[in-house]
């Protein structure tokens, strides 16, 4: 397969109060042309960071380093004009909350047509009747009359599938879905997700998403990339990752998941918790983040970071204690 996408040693720098903090940590991955990548972990493991990255759409004063390699060209080296022609374009976004994604001041059909207009060489006429069909394709009724709805005039799952819609609006070669159903009821999310897999099998697209949902992760992509202060945790075929659960951290995020065990005895024990919170950025040392809430840590998990070990071809964990993480009696997924 060709390589689509590859990223090596990404970091990203945020300026603070009092210094500068490294919100993503020597990231390496590859996306091939169609594949699907999951990454997960929880708030404030550098997910949505490392997307922004991608996208050249980091905030001010934060800077990226090391190397973003999109079709051969270094996405890092780029200049702004060079990827206002690829966003939109080749490489797309589906943001976490399309109310605040959404231009108020704009009405729907105006939106959808934008990055036609911009990057397909469609006149007015043309992009409207594209985006009509873009609208009805993602499920919207009506979607002519849609076209003259204002953002505030729809549901919030109408308006994530408007979202959808710009992003597929020019046949991207990477999708990008960064938590796209935040703050939508669980039928909805279901419904957009399938629809976002549907298409991106249906166009050939590759796709990167963004969860903190362990399921939504487990149903969607082939790959899987488990982020933790800022640094990829474990990686590999997201079968094989969530079947050996190598990394202490996985291992903790998996205990915690609710789950249906009809025939268990009632009340059921409260679910695990990992010890501790995610720490500070600018808190963070040489040694591996996790140590300061992991049950195995000893004092070379605090002074060292420890390396990519190989599970099975494909498969690493970042962990000095794999041979032990499997000891936790934390229960693996089947």
């Amino acid at each position: 397969m060709t390589i689509l996408l590859s990223v090596r040693n990404l970091t990203v720098t945020l300026p603070t109060s009092g210094a500068l903090v490294q919100a993503v940590r020597g990231l390496d991955f590859d996306l091939e042309k169609g594949a699907t990548l999951g990454i997960v972990g929880e708030s404030g493991s550098g997910k949505s960071m490392a997307a922004l990255a991608l996208m050249g759409l980091l905030p001010e004063g934060a800077t990226a380093g090391g190397s973003v390699r999109f079709a051969g060209e270094d996405l890092l080296a780029a200049g702004e004009e060079r990827l206002c022609a690829l966003r939109g374009n080749r490489l797309a976004m589906i943001f976490q909350e399309p109310m605040t994604a959404l231009n108020p001041l704009h009405r729907i059909g105006d939106q959808i047509a934008e990055p036609l207009l911009l990057h397909a060489g469609l006149n007015a006429r043309q992009a409207r009747e594209r985006a009509a069909d873009l609208l009805d394709r993602v499920g919207i009724p009506e979607p002519r009359a849609r076209l003259e709805a204002w953002p505030h005039q729809l549901s919030g799952g109408q308006r994530q599938r408007v979202m959808i819609a710009m992003a597929l609006a020019c046949g991207p070669d990477i999708l990008i879905a960064d938590e796209p159903t935040t703050a939508l009821d669980v039928t909805i999310q279901r419904q957009i997700l399938d629809l976002i897999r549907r298409l991106v099998d249906d166009e050939g697209m590759a796709l990167v998403l963004i969860s903190h949902d362990l399921g939504v992760i487990a149903d969607s992509v082939d790959r899987v990339l488990v982020m933790y202060g800022g640094r990829a945790a474990e990686a590999g075929p997201v079968r094989e990752v969530f079947a050996g659960l190598a990394h202490p951290y996985t291992r903790g995020l998996f205990a915690a998941m609710p789950r249906l065990r009809p025939g268990r005895p009632h009340p059921r024990p409260p679910l695990p918790t990992i010890a501790g919170i995610v720490p500070d950025l600018a808190d963070l040392g040489a040694g591996c983040a996790f140590a300061g809430r992991c049950p195995l840590a000893d004092a070379r998990c605090h002074a060292e970071t420890p390396p990519d070990v190989t599970m099975t071809p494909g498969h690493t964990a970042a962990c000095w204690h794999t041979d032990q993480a499997r000891l936790l009696g934390m229960e693996p997924v089947s």
